[in-house]
């Protein structure tokens, strides 16, 4: 069976809160490059303390090579002591992140906005001096 193939974008979206990447089309090995430049044109130079989230909301496929683009920019950010957040992730990819154990790593969001909101709380309860960040309120979403 073959597989429709759909156009891949990344848009970017800032404001005060932080950066949204949001994921249109198939994450994949054509298009995981795409990815990758986004990340870096708009993490890589900067000293930023804001959000960092992957809407996934119109995710339509995402392979072996999308995720380790993921893991990638995951890694990057955890490097510098930043967290990445998911938001809306299809249920095709949270039942595999819930198979692999991803879903222990990712912190996943029903929306960018509880995402971004999510950080704020996080960065508000270190500012005030408690060990922990608050864990995020939606686990697994799907």
């Amino acid at each position: 069976m073959r597989r429709e193939l759909r156009v891949f974008a990344v848009d970017v979206r800032r404001d005060t809160r932080g950066v949204v990447f949001v994921l249109r089309g198939d994450l994949d090995f054509h298009s995981a490059v795409q990815l990758y430049e986004a990340g870096d044109r708009e993490l890589g130079t900067r000293e930023d303390t804001g959000a960092v989230v992957i809407d996934c909301s119109h995710l339509t496929y995402c392979d072996s090579t999308g995720i380790t683009a993921l893991l990638k920019l995951y890694n990057q950010l955890s490097g510098q002591g930043r967290v990445l957040r998911l938001a809306a992730v299809p249920a095709f990819l949270d039942r595999l992140f819930n198979l692999t154990g991803l879903n222990q790593i990712f912190s996943l969001y029903a929306d960018a906005d509880e995402a971004l909101a999510a950080h704020a709380a996080d960065h508000g309860a270190l500012a005030a001096g408690t060990d922990e960040p608050v864990r995020p309120s939606g686990e697994n979403v799907g």
